[in-house]
């Protein structure tokens, strides 16, 4: 069996134990399949998982939320069926802290605050519309942000979604303050980053261990791609 040339611990492989698997993922990597075809995140797990148990079967992996495909950062996978449960619930209530870096073109006003949209997800264009008043179809989405400060001719903020809507970040920082994620061609940025990739990283997670209960705090590395350079400068 010829090992998958996938990932490293402590680069893209943050946490293994018995019931978690988490990753770092890469930008472009879906999470789940999709009618694409492309091999997902959960597959390149499963293979990496049967490789290093010399499994004869299918490794167990449970997916209990998702990322963007353009997005990189923090995903958590479930090795039993059990984590994937109690996943489920944790990450349905937001029974977690998810912290996510971005990257705009220019500062928000103010620095600092909670944004509150109603969320309308439209399947066939896969664009999520927000909306400052309720809205009949809208689900209510929030999110605290700050700006951290300059990050070459970027601006860096820290944003953390209390809720965890289809495109929640990337609509609500376009809509409610006017600051589209660099390379977010689809929420207003003016230009695509070389990789197609958008500059939002999924940072930290902290979450209370599915089995164990012990609290967990899980920090990912950004991506090396030229536009994270500036950035690195704010690593704590």
């Amino acid at each position: 069996m010829n090992r998958p040339n996938i990932w490293s611990e402590g680069r893209e492989i943050l946490f293994e134990d018995n019931h978690l698997l988490v990753i770092n993922k890469p930008a472009g990597l879906l999470v789940q399949g999709d009618a694409t075809g492309d091999e997902p995140l959960s597959k390149k797990a499963a293979e990496y998982l049967r490789f290093k148990y010399k499994k004869p079967g299918e490794a167990f992996v449970g997916v209990c939320h998702r990322i963007d495909r353009p997005v990189s950062g923090i995903v958590v996978l479930a090795k039993t069926s059990k984590a994937l449960s109690r996943l489920n619930e944790m990450f349905r209530d937001s029974l977690m802290t998810k912290t996510y870096w971005a990257l705009t073109g220019r500062p928000p006003v103010p620095e600092s605050g909670t944004l509150v949209h109603w969320l309308v997800k439209d399947t066939v264009r896969n664009v999520t519309k927000a909306y400052p008043e309720k809205h009949s179809q809208g689900l209510r989405s929030e999110l605290n942000y700050e700006l951290l400060g300059m990050a070459g001719n970027r601006y860096l903020l820290q944003v953390n979604p209390i809720t965890g809507r289809p495109h929640q970040i990337r609509t609500q920082l376009a809509t409610g303050l006017g600051t589209p994620i660099v390379g977010d061609v689809k929420y207003g940025f003016i230009a695509p980053l070389p990789d197609v990739s958008i500059a939002l990283h999924a940072r930290q997670l902290q979450l209370q261990h599915p089995v164990t209960k012990e609290m967990m705090t899980f920090v990912a590395p950004l991506p090396d791609a030229p536009h994270w350079d500036a950035a690195r400068a704010y690593y704590q």
